[in-house]
Protein backbone atom coordinates (compact mmCIF):
# COMPACT_ATOMS: atom_id res chain seq x y z
CA UNK A 1 0.00 0.00 0.00
CA UNK A 2 1.08 3.30 -0.47
CA UNK A 3 2.08 5.17 2.69
CA UNK A 4 1.80 8.61 1.45
CA UNK A 5 -0.90 10.70 3.19
CA UNK A 6 -2.13 8.32 5.28
CA UNK A 7 -2.44 8.10 8.93
CA UNK A 8 -0.93 5.84 11.09
CA UNK A 9 -0.61 4.83 14.56
CA UNK A 10 2.78 3.56 16.80
CA UNK A 11 2.48 1.89 19.91
CA UNK A 12 5.61 2.40 21.88
CA UNK A 13 6.35 5.35 20.05
CA UNK A 14 8.16 7.46 22.62
CA UNK A 15 11.38 5.89 22.47
CA UNK A 16 13.26 3.38 20.66
CA UNK A 17 11.85 1.23 17.82
CA UNK A 18 9.00 3.28 18.47
CA UNK A 19 9.87 6.07 17.68
CA UNK A 20 11.90 5.40 14.75
CA UNK A 21 8.73 4.35 13.20
CA UNK A 22 7.16 7.42 13.77
CA UNK A 23 10.33 9.30 12.05
CA UNK A 24 10.26 6.75 9.28
CA UNK A 25 6.52 6.46 8.29
CA UNK A 26 6.58 10.55 8.69
CA UNK A 27 9.70 10.50 6.15
CA UNK A 28 7.53 7.92 4.07
CA UNK A 29 4.78 10.54 3.48
CA UNK A 30 2.34 9.78 6.20
CA UNK A 31 0.26 12.96 6.96
CA UNK A 32 -0.38 11.75 10.60
CA UNK A 33 1.43 9.56 13.28
CA UNK A 34 -0.32 8.86 16.15
CA UNK A 35 2.45 8.15 19.30
CA UNK A 36 1.17 5.81 21.77
CA UNK A 37 2.72 6.25 24.99
CA UNK A 38 1.89 5.79 28.52
CA UNK A 39 3.24 9.08 29.18
CA UNK A 40 2.23 11.88 26.62
CA UNK A 41 5.60 13.82 28.25
CA UNK A 42 7.45 10.97 26.43
CA UNK A 43 6.14 12.29 23.22
CA UNK A 44 7.54 15.64 23.46
CA UNK A 45 10.66 15.27 21.73
CA UNK A 46 8.73 13.63 18.26
CA UNK A 47 6.16 16.78 18.74
CA UNK A 48 8.90 18.99 18.69
CA UNK A 49 10.72 17.91 15.67
CA UNK A 50 7.49 17.45 13.52
CA UNK A 51 5.07 19.46 14.69
CA UNK A 52 1.61 18.48 13.81
CA UNK A 53 2.61 14.90 12.19
CA UNK A 54 3.16 13.61 15.60
CA UNK A 55 0.21 13.33 17.59
CA UNK A 56 0.50 12.06 21.01
CA UNK A 57 -2.03 9.44 22.26
CA UNK A 58 -2.15 8.77 25.84
CA UNK A 59 -2.10 4.69 25.44
CA UNK A 60 -1.48 1.47 28.16
CA UNK A 61 -2.16 -2.20 25.06
CA UNK A 62 -2.55 -3.72 28.58
CA UNK A 63 -5.88 -1.16 29.54
CA UNK A 64 -8.43 -2.37 27.66
CA UNK A 65 -10.41 1.11 28.08
CA UNK A 66 -7.39 2.82 27.02
CA UNK A 67 -7.59 0.68 23.81
CA UNK A 68 -11.38 1.56 22.92
CA UNK A 69 -10.40 5.03 23.45
CA UNK A 70 -7.83 5.26 21.00
CA UNK A 71 -9.74 3.17 18.42
CA UNK A 72 -12.03 6.12 18.84
CA UNK A 73 -9.60 8.92 18.54
CA UNK A 74 -7.69 7.82 16.05
CA UNK A 75 -10.14 6.67 13.63
CA UNK A 76 -8.39 7.80 10.54
CA UNK A 77 -5.80 5.36 10.77
CA UNK A 78 -5.05 2.94 8.28
CA UNK A 79 -1.55 1.60 9.18
CA UNK A 80 -1.14 0.22 13.17
CA UNK A 81 2.46 -0.63 14.48
CA UNK A 82 2.51 -2.94 17.42
CA UNK A 83 5.60 -2.04 18.92
CA UNK A 84 5.13 -1.88 22.43
CA UNK A 85 6.86 -4.78 24.40
CA UNK A 86 7.83 -6.03 27.54
CA UNK A 87 11.15 -7.30 28.65
CA UNK A 88 11.62 -9.00 32.70
CA UNK A 89 14.82 -11.19 31.95
CA UNK A 90 13.45 -13.26 34.82
CA UNK A 91 13.71 -17.13 33.73
CA UNK A 92 10.49 -19.26 33.87
CA UNK A 93 11.50 -21.29 37.19
CA UNK A 94 14.00 -19.31 38.70
CA UNK A 95 10.92 -16.21 39.21
CA UNK A 96 9.61 -15.90 42.76
CA UNK A 97 6.38 -16.36 41.02
CA UNK A 98 4.02 -15.79 38.09
CA UNK A 99 3.98 -12.19 37.34
CA UNK A 100 6.63 -11.63 35.42
CA UNK A 101 5.76 -14.04 32.84
CA UNK A 102 2.01 -12.82 33.19
CA UNK A 103 3.32 -9.28 32.34
CA UNK A 104 5.36 -10.40 29.26
CA UNK A 105 2.03 -12.27 27.86
CA UNK A 106 -0.42 -9.24 28.79
CA UNK A 107 2.12 -6.75 26.85
CA UNK A 108 3.66 -8.94 24.45
CA UNK A 109 0.70 -10.99 23.21
CA UNK A 110 -2.79 -10.28 24.90
CA UNK A 111 -1.64 -6.09 24.14
CA UNK A 112 -1.21 -6.42 20.39
CA UNK A 113 -4.05 -8.80 20.06
CA UNK A 114 -6.34 -6.13 21.80
CA UNK A 115 -5.27 -3.47 19.28
CA UNK A 116 -5.93 -5.87 16.45
CA UNK A 117 -9.12 -6.66 17.39
CA UNK A 118 -10.01 -2.61 18.81
CA UNK A 119 -8.80 -1.48 14.97
CA UNK A 120 -9.89 -4.06 12.86
CA UNK A 121 -12.74 -1.79 11.85
CA UNK A 122 -11.06 1.13 11.32
CA UNK A 123 -8.60 -0.08 9.36
CA UNK A 124 -11.62 -1.88 7.08
CA UNK A 125 -13.21 1.86 6.27
CA UNK A 126 -9.98 2.17 3.86
CA UNK A 127 -9.44 0.24 0.77
CA UNK A 128 -5.73 -1.05 1.60
CA UNK A 129 -4.63 -1.26 5.54
CA UNK A 130 -1.62 -2.57 7.68
CA UNK A 131 -1.30 -4.02 10.31
CA UNK A 132 2.84 -4.40 11.48
CA UNK A 133 3.40 -6.67 14.70
CA UNK A 134 7.23 -5.78 15.94
CA UNK A 135 8.17 -9.70 17.30
CA UNK A 136 11.56 -11.45 18.16
CA UNK A 137 14.24 -13.69 16.81
CA UNK A 138 12.95 -15.17 20.26
CA UNK A 139 9.50 -15.65 18.40
CA UNK A 140 11.23 -18.49 16.52
CA UNK A 141 13.84 -20.16 18.96
CA UNK A 142 12.61 -20.75 22.30
CA UNK A 143 15.20 -18.80 24.64
CA UNK A 144 15.44 -19.67 28.22
CA UNK A 145 17.35 -16.98 29.45
CA UNK A 146 14.44 -15.47 28.36
CA UNK A 147 12.01 -17.14 30.25
CA UNK A 148 8.37 -15.22 29.74
CA UNK A 149 9.14 -12.96 26.84
CA UNK A 150 10.33 -16.20 24.67
CA UNK A 151 7.52 -17.78 24.61
CA UNK A 152 4.72 -14.51 24.51
CA UNK A 153 6.84 -13.76 21.50
CA UNK A 154 5.85 -17.04 19.87
CA UNK A 155 2.42 -16.50 20.38
CA UNK A 156 2.49 -13.12 19.32
CA UNK A 157 3.68 -14.79 16.03
CA UNK A 158 1.15 -17.39 15.79
CA UNK A 159 -2.03 -15.06 16.48
CA UNK A 160 -0.35 -12.73 13.48
CA UNK A 161 -1.05 -15.47 11.25
CA UNK A 162 -4.55 -16.15 12.72
CA UNK A 163 -5.59 -12.38 12.36
CA UNK A 164 -3.72 -12.49 8.65
CA UNK A 165 -6.31 -14.49 8.08
CA UNK A 166 -9.10 -13.35 9.22
CA UNK A 167 -8.34 -9.50 8.09
CA UNK A 168 -7.23 -10.80 4.72
CA UNK A 169 -10.68 -10.60 3.00
CA UNK A 170 -11.09 -6.56 4.43
CA UNK A 171 -7.56 -5.87 2.04
CA UNK A 172 -5.91 -5.57 5.71
CA UNK A 173 -2.15 -7.04 5.29
CA UNK A 174 -0.46 -8.30 8.48
CA UNK A 175 3.32 -8.50 8.66
CA UNK A 176 5.28 -9.56 11.17
CA UNK A 177 9.21 -8.00 11.83
CA UNK A 178 11.52 -10.51 13.19
CA UNK A 179 14.16 -8.36 16.03
CA UNK A 180 17.11 -9.44 16.65
CA UNK A 181 19.98 -7.60 18.28
CA UNK A 182 18.85 -3.91 18.14
CA UNK A 183 20.58 -1.19 19.90
CA UNK A 184 17.66 -0.09 22.51
CA UNK A 185 17.07 0.46 25.82
CA UNK A 186 15.31 -2.85 25.88
CA UNK A 187 18.57 -4.43 24.94
CA UNK A 188 20.92 -2.57 26.86
CA UNK A 189 22.36 -5.54 28.46
CA UNK A 190 23.06 -7.57 25.66
CA UNK A 191 26.75 -8.20 24.35
CA UNK A 192 28.05 -7.39 20.50
CA UNK A 193 26.76 -6.00 17.69
CA UNK A 194 23.20 -4.36 17.64
CA UNK A 195 21.30 -3.18 14.99
CA UNK A 196 19.97 0.42 14.81
CA UNK A 197 16.01 1.41 15.45
CA UNK A 198 16.45 3.05 12.03
CA UNK A 199 17.15 -0.06 10.29
CA UNK A 200 14.30 -2.12 11.32
CA UNK A 201 11.63 0.88 10.81
CA UNK A 202 13.14 0.86 7.32
CA UNK A 203 12.26 -2.77 7.18
CA UNK A 204 8.94 -2.47 8.62
CA UNK A 205 7.68 0.39 6.32
CA UNK A 206 9.43 -1.70 3.20
CA UNK A 207 6.61 -4.28 4.43
CA UNK A 208 3.90 -2.25 4.38
CA UNK A 209 4.79 -1.25 1.15
CA UNK A 210 5.04 -4.36 -0.48
CA UNK A 211 2.48 -6.50 1.41
CA UNK A 212 5.37 -8.55 2.97
CA UNK A 213 4.22 -11.34 5.61
CA UNK A 214 7.27 -11.80 7.43
CA UNK A 215 10.73 -9.94 7.75
CA UNK A 216 14.05 -10.87 9.51
CA UNK A 217 15.08 -7.26 9.94
CA UNK A 218 19.04 -7.86 11.12
CA UNK A 219 22.04 -10.14 10.96
CA UNK A 220 21.02 -11.94 14.00
CA UNK A 221 17.61 -12.80 13.53
CA UNK A 222 18.03 -14.01 9.50
CA UNK A 223 21.10 -16.23 10.92
CA UNK A 224 19.28 -17.91 14.35
CA UNK A 225 16.28 -18.98 11.05
CA UNK A 226 19.29 -20.07 9.13
CA UNK A 227 20.41 -21.95 12.41
CA UNK A 228 17.43 -23.31 12.95
CA UNK A 229 16.63 -24.75 9.54
CA UNK A 230 19.89 -26.32 9.39
CA UNK A 231 20.61 -27.97 12.92
CA UNK A 232 17.85 -26.87 15.44
CA UNK A 233 19.02 -29.12 18.24
CA UNK A 234 22.10 -27.76 18.20
CA UNK A 235 20.60 -24.54 18.34
CA UNK A 236 18.91 -25.68 21.59
CA UNK A 237 21.71 -26.79 22.46
CA UNK A 238 23.46 -23.26 22.10
CA UNK A 239 20.40 -21.43 23.33
CA UNK A 240 20.62 -23.81 26.90
CA UNK A 241 23.96 -22.96 27.50
CA UNK A 242 23.29 -19.24 27.88
CA UNK A 243 21.32 -19.52 30.83
CA UNK A 244 22.95 -18.27 33.76
CA UNK A 245 25.33 -15.60 31.35
CA UNK A 246 23.34 -13.52 29.58
CA UNK A 247 22.55 -14.63 26.56
CA UNK A 248 19.39 -12.74 24.98
CA UNK A 249 17.93 -12.35 21.61
CA UNK A 250 15.06 -10.00 21.58
CA UNK A 251 14.19 -6.11 20.69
Amino acid sequence: MDVDGTAALVTGGNRGIGEAFVRALVAAGAARVYVGTRDIANAEVLVAELGDRAVPVRLDITDAAQVAAAARRCSDVSIVVNNAGAFTGLTLLEAPDMVAAREEMETNYFGPLSMCRAFAPVLARHPQSAIVNVLSAGGLVAVPAMGGYSPSKFAARAMTTCVRAELASQGTAVSALIVGSVDTRMAADVVGWKETPANIAAHGVRAIRKGIDEVDTDLMAIEMRAHLARDPKELEAQMRRGLGRGLSTGR
